[in-house]
């Protein structure tokens, strides 16, 4: 059993059980569940942003504790001030030491798009995701069947959240592809190493249509990769652990926007 297979038999019984403390009707009088979410496509096409969805991100299986003191309000703040584009939020607790509360924080505090990242098997979790602000939500090819993630996307824009669809190879890709997404990202961290090149991104670039907006995840660590991967078609770039893995995300964001906005 790999880790990705680990976690996704460990999130049917952590959802099951958070089905029978908090009920969906329950979920829906929270105090997002009606409001208005924010479009992260379009704030990803905004030449005035940097195309960044700066992640806040405490531990991962492959790294372990990356930085268990920065906080969600002072980081999340920081990211928006030095010009992300949007947010991510791991709200993983078992294996990303992230929570719900990560989340609602982050929007209480900023105006931008908050994506959930998170691993997404269930309906429950798109009206949790609604109901504390998210604006945006992940869904993973490679923890899905093509069917039931059409499924969860269509129930996603039903209930006004866009979709990001994760893929790590061709495979994944063509066999996801629906008319439900917003957001194709290709995670450049091979699932079965941890191993992460950009070229992953690379090569199937071109074989993600346009009217998706296309965004690179993990390995980006330097701003001319992202200049780079912009002359291939790319529109977002996922970073965290750069940021998180210093005494400092807000700053090392700053000073990476900066170096970017100066590479043009």
């Amino acid at each position: 059993m790999d880790i990705l297979e680990k976690i996704i038999a460990h999130k049917h019984k952590e959802v099951a059980e958070r089905k029978s403390l908090f009920p969906e009707k329950l979920l829906e009088q929270g105090l997002y569940f009606d409001g208005q979410t924010v479009s992260l496509k379009k704030y990803l096409l905004r030449e005035d942003k940097s195309g960044i969805i700066a992640e806040f991100k405490r531990q991962s299986p492959s790294k372990g504790v990356i930085n268990a003191h920065a906080r969600v309000e002072k980081t999340t703040i920081g990211y928006m001030q030095a010009g992300a584009s949007a947010l991510s939020v791991l709200t993983d607790t078992d294996f990303f030491g992230g929570n719900s509360e990560d989340l609602m924080t982050a929007r209480k505090f900023n105006f931008c798009p908050v994506l959930r990242k998170d691993f997404v098997i269930d309906e429950y979790q798109l009206i949790e995701a609604k109901s504390i602000g998210a604006d945006a939500i992940l869904l993973i090819a490679a923890a899905l069947t093509p069917e039931r993630l059409k499924e969860l996307a269509a129930f996603a824009k039903n209930l006004g959240l866009e979709v990001l669809m994760e893929v790590h190879n061709q495979e994944e890709l063509e066999s996801n592809l629906n008319q439900y997404l917003d957001v194709v990202g290709v995670n450049n961290r091979n699932l079965k190493t941890f191993e992460t090149s950009v070229e992953t991104s690379k090569k199937l670039a071109g074989l993600i249509p346009d009217e998706f907006v296309k965004i690179s995840e993990s390995g980006i660590s330097q701003p001319e990769t992202i200049v780079d991967l912009k002359q291939c078609g790319f529109h977002g770039f996922l970073i965290g652990e750069t940021f998180m893995k210093t005494a400092c995300p807000e700053r090392t964001a700053k000073e990476f926007i900066s170096k970017l906005r100066v590479l043009g």
